[in-house]
């Protein structure tokens, strides 16, 4: 709706009541992957440079990276990894304080078959179009044995690398060295005990630390390089394949996102003072109640959606582990 205000000795002013029509949308929001040669997303980090750009990567593919306009949810960049050998399986990506980009070839789908995984780093380019950049690679080994995992973090302040690992005997939180070195092996060390998780991200102040699995997130405090707490349960939608998770660059809320075509990233709002969940509740999700915004189901719905989501994700769990034991690494 339109009113008029008409200020003695000035022009009429048209004030429109409502969003301008072609106004852009607003960045950080949920947002649909459109790009078709993304079918795997495996990681999520939110730029340090390009406000509303996300970058994301297909699991087990070659060394490209895209950003994704999260206004549009299309492919602004398509970045060429060069300077690394062919990726084995692309699980993470993470952006330092030092102004690059780490991406995590840590997924080792037989729990232990590869004796050192790898680590690429690159400057995040300044301008948004495709092109090749140069990464280094850093050759990485565990303390106490081979690892599968899926989450690697960069402190956004110390510019310290960990990794949490997802093997069957349950998972692990690593700690790299101070500075990873690119001319000798990097031995990443234990430091405590997570949940098998797929993805996780440190907040923008670098002062809590969340974990993701296919099915549950947990938020901890960090300090002085550990978990601080037991961790508290984050309100992570339901994703068919639940592979990624970040913090908006505000550290108002997080960035789910999942494996698929057209995969939707759902964005949880964090409350404010940021001290205790996120909630549950994620803002723009799909119409219709579909399972990434379960909040929209008629109130005498919920216990069968309720029921209907742990039966789904069960048989989630057994998909999930069927192709990843099949999958050729």
């Amino acid at each position: 709706m339109r009113s008029l205000l008409v200020l003695p000795g000035a022009a009429a002013l048209v004030l429109l009541a409502g969003p301008v029509a072609g106004a852009a949308e607003p960045a950080d929001r949920d947002f649909v992957i459109e790009d078709p040669r993304i079918t795997e997303s495996s990681g999520l980090a939110a730029s340090r440079v390009h406000p509303g750009v996300y970058w994301t990567h297909n699991d087990q593919d070659a060394p490209l990276i895209y950003g994704i306009d999260s206004r549009t949810g299309k492919t602004v960049a398509t970045l060429t990894m060069k300077g690394v050998g062919k990726p084995r399986d692309m699980e993470a990506i993470s952006v330092g304080p030092d102004g690059a980009v780490y991406v995590g070839d840590i997924g080792d789908n037989l729990d232990g078959s590869w004796d050192h995984v790898w680590i690429y780093r690159f400057p995040e380019p300044k301008e948004l179009r495709d092109q090749t950049v140069r990464a280094t690679q850093f050759d990485v080994k565990y303390a106490d044995g081979a690892r599968n995992a899926e989450a690697l973090m960069v402190h956004p302040k110390t510019g310290r690398v960990y990794i949490a690992s997802k093997n069957e005997d349950g998972g692990g939180l690593y700690a790299g060295p101070e500075r990873l070195d690119p001319s000798r092996t990097n031995v990443f060390r234990r430091i405590g005990d997570v949940p098998w998780v797929t993805d996780g991200a440190f907040s923008p102040d670098g002062e809590r630390l969340v974990l993701r699995g296919y099915l549950t997130a947990r938020e901890y405090a960090w300090k002085d390089g550990r978990l601080a707490d037991d961790g508290t349960p984050v309100g992570a939608p339901f994703q068919g394949q639940a592979e990624s998770v970040t913090y908006t660059p505000d550290g108002s809320a997080l960035l789910f996102g999942s494996e698929g075509r057209n995969s939707r990233v759902v964005r949880v709002e964090r409350p404010s003072g940021g001290g205790s969940a996120p909630s549950a509740r994620p803002t723009g999700a799909a119409p219709g109640g579909t399972p990434e915004s379960p909040s929209a189901a008629a109130p005498g719905e919920q216990g069968n959606f309720t029921v209907g989501v742990i039966v789904l994700g069960l048989a989630t769990l057994v998909v999930v582990g069927l192709k990843r034991l099949f999958k050729k690494g």
